[in-house]
Formats: C-alpha cells, structure tokens, sequence
C-alpha cells in the first residue's frame, strides 16, 4: 500500500473516531421517549392542563381549583398536605364550610412556567417545572418577582381526560423525597 493511501486511511479512521466521541459524548444522560402521535397529543394535554391551571392564579373568578385533580388527588405545599377535592379547595380558602379569602388588592399577579419535563407511562405522567410569580402593586408600578419555585406533579387519566394526582410546590433545586420521573 503506498503512503498516499495509508494516510488517506489513517485520517479517514481518525475523523470517525473523533465523529463518534462527539456524538458519545452529547448524548442525553437519560434516554428520550419515543415519539408517537398518540405521546405527542398525550404530552400537549398535560401541558395545557398545567398552563390553564396557572393561568387561574390572580383571575378575579379563577375555575375551581379542585376540577384539575382526581377525586383522591394530593396537593402538597411545603409541610401542609390536601387531600381529595375538598381538601385542595381548602388549601385555595374555598372549602367547604370556610369563609373565602379576600383577593388582595393588587393591579395584576401573574404565575409563569417554565422548562416542563413532562414523561409518560400509558395512562399516568410525571412533570417537573419552574414557576415564577409576579406582582404589580399599581398600575404604573414596577413589576416585581415575588417567588419561584419548583413543581413536582404526577398525572393519571380519569375517562380520558388527564388530571392531577399529586401537585407538590417546593423551593430549592432538589426534587421531593422519593421522586421518581
């Protein structure tokens, strides 16, 4: 073989080798999930569910609350656990046999998502998110961030429709005990 041709081959093995440690080595940690249109359509109702629900936070006449859940749903805040519809509208100040809240006086409160992870397991999911709230006092006010934190959901179907199964707020970048995606 001549010199020519050993080099040709020397540098064709070698730009494959560097080809392959790049794709090694921007290979995602966790392996995607197949994409089908049926995990497609699945994946986009769990995000609208997640995004109607924050769009309630600061309406004057916000949906109930509870109609997002299963009926033996969980929402955890912080220390404090809600369970089933009651529990969750109580956790709003909208339970049965309690006084509703006032809504603070405030010109706008808004709740912003960001970076969901959403997974499927046939008929139940799992998110991950960031929220952000913010509050403008006044019109005319600066807008301010008032909070962020981090969601931690799990979903199931309940006659085709997804709802929650677990929402649990927490602060802090380290998921919730036991969490698995």
């Amino acid at each position: 073989m001549n010199t020519s041709l050993k080099c040709r081959i020397s540098g064709w093995f070698g730009t494959m080798s560097a080809v392959c440690c790049l794709v090694l080595g921007f290979s995602p940690v966790s392996q995607a999930q197949e994409m089908t249109a049926a995990t497609l359509v699945d994946r986009q109702q769990v995000q609208d569910l997640i995004t109607h629900y924050y769009y309630n936070f600061g309406r004057e006449n916000p949906e109930n609350f509870s109609d997002f859940y299963a009926d033996d749903a969980e929402l955890i805040l912080g220390d404090k656990h809600y369970k089933g519809k009651d529990g969750i509208m109580q956790a709003y100040g909208r339970g049965p046999g309690s006084t509703p809240r006032p809504a603070p006086t405030r010109y706008t409160f808004n709740v912003t998502i960001s970076n969901p992870l959403i997974t499927l397991h046939g008929d139940t999911a799992t998110s991950q998110l960031i929220f952000t709230e913010y509050v403008q006092e006044k019109q005319g006010d600066p807008t301010k961030m008032t909070t962020q934190g981090r969601e931690y959901s799990t979903f199931v179907k309940v006659k085709g429709q997804w709802r929650y199964k677990t929402r649990q707020i927490k602060g802090g970048n380290e998921p919730p005990d036991g969490w698995k995606e």
